[in-house]
């Protein structure tokens, strides 16, 4: 009988394994799909130049197969709604700043698309010990959001500072704002607000889940602030890396 309780309790920890690392991949997959999408409108709009007239039948073919995708992904999201165990993290020295840019490079056709203007303010270097790839996910995942929820014509703020000990990163955004009865609720799996699903139909409800995942198991700290339709802002806090 122990024995069969130990067997069932290894194989329900590699299923939830499998589960969560799919869950978090599948995430990750959208968010680039999602910034795919809006290069691909920019051109069809003629937003970046002139394209012929054989240019735009195959970005929009382009655009219809990504949007295939996006659904298909959403999907994959939705049913993999189980608990999990840890995923495999390779830490080594990374600049924040770097890993930060080239996020924010990636939603400026997103951004342009939904009229929101993005503001990046970085210091010089600021070397910390990181899975470059898992926290390129953590600030996706901010970015979209602030992005997201904007409003029309609405700003996003990014800011790195530092000092000895730490890094600390903040997304302001000018947008819809967390009511203060789902603050306590913001960083649970699956968890969506009302207003957000109003203003986003389409979401999985793990992004804050998995940044605050990510952050956690980087020794750092997340938090935020908000106040319902003035917007939020979002903070991580990261060690500095010491050689």
């Amino acid at each position: 009988m122990d024995e069969l309780k130990e067997e069932n309790k290894k194989l329900k920890e590699m299923v939830d394994f499998k589960s969560d690392l799919i869950s978090m991949m599948a995430h990750q997959l959208r968010t680039s799909l999602s910034a795919s999408k809006w290069v691909l409108k920019m051109f069809m709009d003629g937003d970046l130049g002139n394209i012929n007239e054989e240019q735009k039948v195959f970005v929009k073919k382009t655009y219809e197969n990504n949007e295939k995708m996006i659904c298909l992904v959403s999907e994959m999201i939705d049913i993999n709604k189980e608990n999990n165990t840890e995923i495999i993290y390779n830490k080594s020295p990374h600049d924040i700043t770097e890993i930060v840019d080239e996020v924010i490079g990636e939603f400026m056709g997103e951004a342009k698309q939904r009229k929101v203007t993005i503001h990046f303010t970085k210091p010089s270097e600021t070397i910390i010990e990181c899975d470059p790839e898992k926290i390129h996910t953590a600030m996706q995942g901010l970015l979209e959001n602030s992005i997201k929820y904007n409003k029309e014509n609405g700003d996003v703020f990014v800011e790195i500072e530092k000092d000895e000990h730490e890094v600390t990163i903040s997304v302001k955004d000018t947008g819809i704002g967390i009511h203060e009865e789902d603050k306590v609720h913001i960083f649970d799996k699956f968890f969506r607000s009302i207003r957000a699903k109003k203003k986003e139909s389409v979401g999985s409800g793990l992004g804050l889940y998995a940044v605050k995942t990510i952050v956690e198991k980087h020794s750092g700290k997340i938090w935020f602030e908000s106040k319902e339709d003035f917007g939020s802002t979002f903070f991580i806090s990261l060690p500095i890396y010491r050689s």
